[in-house]
Order: structure tokens, then sequence, then C-alpha cells
């Protein structure tokens, strides 16, 4: 199979690696990168969100990298039109695009095409998300199924987002999750794709984050959430989840200390690889699972399209 002429998608877990694999991946192939990482868009967040350094790819051509301000809403939608978008752009220079992040809602709305739910209140929203912490996952989860039987089985009973959506979307919309997506399509077929997903082991991940937050931490995080602050971004803006923001807030006023920053960011920072984890277990089944270790084979394969999976 000559996956030159696929559009090849890169997932994982943060920290597993994945800028650096795309790149090795894009020499080979003559690839061009397009980000599927819903916080690597911001301008104002490069050392925040490990933007990956341009500069060190001179002749690789990244795409969709803190183009757009933290004091601007972004959606999935907004992502899903410029990044195929850039796909048609990639393909008519006869070049092979390589989408990589870790955001699984994008990936997922390029392969299988984005539902088109009515926009929900942000306070009927927040009224969910407070019964679910309220009650804990497991009885919101069977409330879950009382109101939405239809999912049952399409959704991990410990995914609290995914829990959190369809319960939000039956009861504002009265219309099961499943069937707003019934109807949903991608603008590409599954045989355009070839997927990897790099599953990283969880010892050598937590050691991966730790070293990552400490050379964020170094390489001048603090001065940038400084910055941020000033602008005085909405509340209800997604940029302000971004693990760190909180935590170096705290540091700045004196609430913690740098030890403890460290520490929240790396806690913080697992559990977010966790639940993309637990997302991939889930909706990336058919995924080329690939152990860090056995990259450099794959990339063997790849270049030369004798890849079977």
């Amino acid at each position: 199979m000559d996956l030159k002429s696929k559009i090849i998608l890169i997932s994982g877990p943060t920290a597993s690696g994945k800028s650096s694999f795309s790149v090795k991946l894009a020499k080979r192939i003559n690839g061009e990168i397009v980000n599927a990482d819903s916080m690597q868009i911001y301008k104002e967040l490069k050392i925040l969100t490990t933007r990956p350094n341009i500069k060190e790819y001179k002749n690789i051509k990244h795409h969709l990298y803190g183009f757009h301000s933290v004091r601007k809403k972004f959606s999935t939608g907004n992502w899903l039109k410029l990044a195929i978008q850039k796909i048609n752009e990639i393909k008519k220079r006869k070049k092979t695009p390589i989408l990589v992040g870790g955001t699984g809602l994008y990936f997922k709305a390029l392969t299988d095409g984005l539902v088109k739910i009515p926009n929900i209140p942000i306070k009927y929203r927040d009224r969910i998300r407070s019964l679910q912490k309220k009650i804990g996952q497991t009885k919101f989860f069977n409330q879950l199924i009382k109101l939405d039987p239809l999912i049952i089985n399409k959704i991990n009973s410990t995914d609290v987002q995914r829990s959190i959506r369809a319960y939000e979307v039956k009861s504002y919309t009265k219309k099961s999750l499943t069937d707003w997506f019934k109807n949903t399509k991608s603008k590409f077929t599954e045989d355009d794709f070839f997927k990897i997903y790099i599953d990283f082991p969880r010892p050598e991940l937590v050691d991966s984050i730790s070293k990552r937050t400490e050379h964020m931490l170094k390489e001048g995080a603090i001065a940038e959430v400084k910055k941020l602050l000033k602008l005085k971004v909405r509340k209800d803006n997604s940029s302000n989840k971004i693990i760190g923001i909180k935590e170096i807030r705290d540091f700045l006023e004196k609430k913690s200390d740098l030890n403890e920053v460290k520490e929240k960011i790396s806690i913080k920072t697992r559990q977010y690889a966790k639940r993309q984890s637990t997302w991939a277990r889930g909706q990336m089944m058919n995924w080329h699972k690939a152990n860090p270790k056995d990259l450099n084979k794959l990339l063997k394969k790849i270049s030369f399209g004798r890849s079977k999976t």
C-alpha cells in the first residue's frame, strides 16, 4: 500500500512524541503537517501548549499552529473547515497531509463528519456539569441511561465528558446524541485515511510528562501566563482550560510555591493523558496502535509504501 496517497492521522496522549515523529515522517514521504490540537491553535500560548518549534523544521511546512487569538472563540467546526481546506491545498501540491494532535474530537469530526447540534446555552450546560459533580459519575451515568436508553453501550460509563455531553443534548434537544450522529457524514471515505495512535506505556509517559513540565517552566511559561492574564480572556473561552494557567496564576498570587506548581501541572497533565487514552480505547479502535519503540520500524514501512495495516 502506497501511503503517500493517504491522509495520515497521528494521535496519542500528551507528551507521547507525536510532533517529532510526524516531522520524521514528513521528511520521508514529502509531507506537510496540519495541527489537530485544540490548544496549539493559540498564538499567545506557545510554551504552555508545547507548540512545535517550527524554526527547527525549516523544510517542513506546518499549518494551523499559533494562528488564533485567545480572545476569540474557536470551535471544532471552525477547525474542521480549515483542516479540510489545508488537506486539499496540500494534495494539490502533490504532497501528503499529516494531521497531528491529541484532540480526539477533531479527528472524529474529520473521519466521521461533524454533527450539527443546536447551540446549548452555557447556563444550561453548567447546570448539567454541576449535577454530575454533585452526584458523582456512577449515579450520573445511570441517570443518563434512564434519560437516553439509546446511549447504552455507546459511551464508556467512566467517560465524564461524553456522558455530560450526551445528557445535555438529550435533555435540551429531546433527541438522542445517537440520532444526531445518524445523518452525519465525512467529506472523505475511510480508505482515504491511515491512522496511527502512539500507544505510550503509562510509566514512561508519567516520566515524560514530568520532564516536559520542568522544561516548560524553564522556557518561560510563567512569563507567558503573566502576559495572558493581562488580556482578561472571557471565562467561557476554551483557552482557559489549558493546563498550567490556573496553577501559575496561583503561584503569581502567592497561593502556592514553585514546587507545588510543578506537581499540580504534572498531575493534571497525567489525568488529561488518561482521558485521552480512554477516548482512544472507545473511539479509535480501528487505528494502528504503535509502541514508541516501534516507530522507526513503522517509518521504514511507510516510506516505502509496504505497510499492510
